[in-house]
């Protein structure tokens, strides 16, 4: 199986693990929503207010408002984070960067003028 054929069967997988456990076995309700973003994307939630990211997330994906995620609305958010992920190291790419406090910045000219103060 190539990587690409890797990571489509995984998506499945994950959304069938977490879909089901209260209801529809081929939607996600908010509470597994919310299990499922805790355990697959627990750093996307870092530092967050937990209950007020899954209300956005669910409204933003739930097309059809019947208050469940469904797979193709649940690919919508994968697509989206990925996008976002290609985004942040893309533009990562061409900067330089320095290590501060544990962590990582870009070198920009407030950083360099706030360091020499």
């Amino acid at each position: 199986m190539t990587p690409l054929q890797e990571a489509m069967e995984n998506l499945i997988k994950v959304f069938y693990r977490y879909s089901g456990k209260e209801g529809d076995k081929y939607k996600l309700n908010k509470k597994e929503m919310r299990n499922m973003l805790q355990e697959e994307l627990a750093e996307f939630l870092t530092g967050s207010n937990d209950s007020a990211v899954v209300e956005n997330i669910m409204r933003d994906l739930d097309e059809n408002k019947d208050g469940e995620v469904d797979f193709q609305e649940f690919v919508v958010l994968v697509a989206a984070l990925t996008v976002a992920c290609n985004d942040f190291f893309v533009d990562r790419e061409g900067q330089k960067w320095i290590k501060y406090n544990g962590n990582e910045l870009p070198i920009n000219a407030n950083i360099v003028k706030l360091n020499k103060i």
